[in-house]
Parts: structure tokens; sequence; C-alpha cells
């Protein structure tokens, strides 16, 4: 509904059981845009569905969600999108920025957010081919009304102790959030740029009975997993991309350690969809992933 929204579509078949789903688009008009989840569904993963959307609008699109999980299970992180993925899509020419007004986990969510999209006439190809050397690793540890356990500290403490007998250090940022009352949570997301503008992240998230080293440590499990490949984009954001590359005219082209079914299923219906075509080829333990043709 928030995509028929931004578009003006007319829809049918958007009901429960139904199996069709008719989506007529209209003109993206852009502007001012609520949408409101009312379960701890996942806020990012709307947000990916509409950013495409959002990216051709007409003019700025404020969009803000409200009553979802900012941080839930099979879902990137609130923090993922606002630090790996947005990033990323600036050097395609969209301009995106996330505020988080309230974190939100499961069961009861309650977080909420607000994108702002500049109007993008054209995507830039995407040229990621070379790991180079890491810059930096950062990282951003949330916990929220759980700061009396230190739980932001302890999920980082973990992160860094593993990073450490690789060889890295992170610069973790400690946040102890207060802003939403009605649901305890945390989060961690890791990220590393390289000289060449690569950005590559993992993020874990808190559950009950999980403890705050088993989430610093599965991010940091996760990442090094990641920088010790040397990919120039990390298994998640391979398949995040493939709508934005199939829609840019010229070829774009990355690297990514594995081909997961998201990656391949998302490569699959833009093929389908947008009349383009990729390749994807093992070459020196990596996948790369190029979109060669616009037919």
């Amino acid at each position: 509904m928030t995509a028929a929204r931004l578009c003006d579509a007319e829809i049918s078949g958007a009901s429960v059981g139904s199996r069709e789903l008719w989506f007529k688009p209209k003109k993206i008009k852009g502007g001012k845009v609520e949408a409101e989840i009312g379960t701890a569904g996942s806020i990012p993963m709307l947000i990916m569905t509409v950013l495409p959307i959002c990216a051709f609008a007409e003019e700025t699109v404020n969009l803000r969600v409200s009553k979802g999980g900012t941080d839930v299970s099979h879902s990137p992180t609130i923090n993922y999108l606002r630090l790996v993925l947005l990033p990323t899509l600036r050097r395609m020419g969209i301009k995106a920025h996330l505020t988080i007004h309230k974190y939100g986990y499961y069961p009861k969510g309650m977080g909420e957010v607000t994108l702002s999209v500049e109007p993008c006439s054209s995507l830039e190809p995407l040229s990621l081919e070379n790991f180079g050397r890491i810059k930096d690793i950062r990282g951003v540890s949330v916990c929220t009304f759980l700061a009396d356990r230190k739980v932001a500290e302890r999920q980082a403490t973990t992160a860094n102790d593993l990073l450490k007998e690789k060889g890295h250090m992170a610069n973790i940022q400690i946040i102890n959030d207060r802003s939403n009352p009605l649901q305890k949570g945390s989060s961690l997301v890791l990220y590393a740029e390289t000289g060449t503008g690569a950005i590559l992240g993992a993020d874990a998230i808190g559950e009950l009975r999980k403890t705050s080293e088993a989430v610093g440590r599965e991010a940091a499990e996760k990442f090094c997993a990641e920088i010790s490949a040397m990919p120039t984009v990390d298994v998640h954001l391979a398949d995040m991309l493939v709508p934005y590359v199939a829609l840019a005219k010229a070829k774009s082209v990355y690297l990514t350690r594995t081909v997961s079914d998201h990656l391949d299923t998302n490569i699959w219906l833009a093929e389908k969809l947008l009349n383009v075509k990729f390749s994807v080829k093992k070459a020196n333990g990596l996948y790369r992933v190029e979109k060669v043709s616009q037919e």
C-alpha cells in the first residue's frame, strides 16, 4: 500500500488469500508519505521495497514509517541500511538519508524512522572490481532500555576482542537508547570502507535468551568472513544492489564471496521485468556479478 501511495497506483487483489495482485502505477509525485506497519514487521524491508520508487519521484520524498521493527530477524538492521546500503547507492546518484526516531524490536515493534530521498533523473553505473585496502572499520552497538546491563558495551567489547584476534580493530559507537519504552532490544552492525570505495558490513540482533556476547560474536564472525574473502560488496548488499544496477543504463560490476538464493532470485526477476542481462562468473574465489546489457 505504501508503494501504491507513492505512485498513485491502481491495485486489486491485495487481500489475504489472493493469488493475483494487479498493480498499475501512475506518476511518482513524491512529497510527504506516512506508513504504519502496526506489528514488529521489518521497517528496513519496507524501505528496500519502496526506495527504487522514491528515487524517481518528481520531488523529494519524505517517508515516515511508524510502529514497526527496525532491528528484527530475517532482515537487515536499520543501521546496516543507513551505513552500508545508502552510502553505496550514493555512488549511483541516489541521495537518501535515514533518521531513526525510535528503535523497534520483536515482538511489539513500535519503531519509527524517516526516509528522505531526493529526485534522481538517472542512475550511474556501479563499478567495484577491486577490494583495495581497508581504510577504516567502524560499528554501531545500540541497546534500548538495557543500559543498566551494559548490553551495548558488552556487544562491542566481544566484537572487538574477536576482531583483534584477526588483526583488526573497530571504532564502535555505543548508543544507550531510550527512544522506545515499550520494547527493549539491541543490535550491532560492523562495516568497513576500503580505499577503492567499497563498503562491506555485517550485523546481528539481540533476542530473548541470547547473550550480548553472542550478538557481538555473531556480528564479528560474519564481518570477518566478508573482509577475509576481499569482495567489493558483502553477501547481503550483493542482492540488494540488483534492482539499481538493472535500472542503470550502462554496465555495472561488483564482486561477492557467494551467490545467495536472494541474489539468484533478484537477478532472475530483474531480467524478466526489465529486459536486462546479468552475468555471474566465479574467478579467484569470488563471484563477479555484472549487468552486461540492456536488451
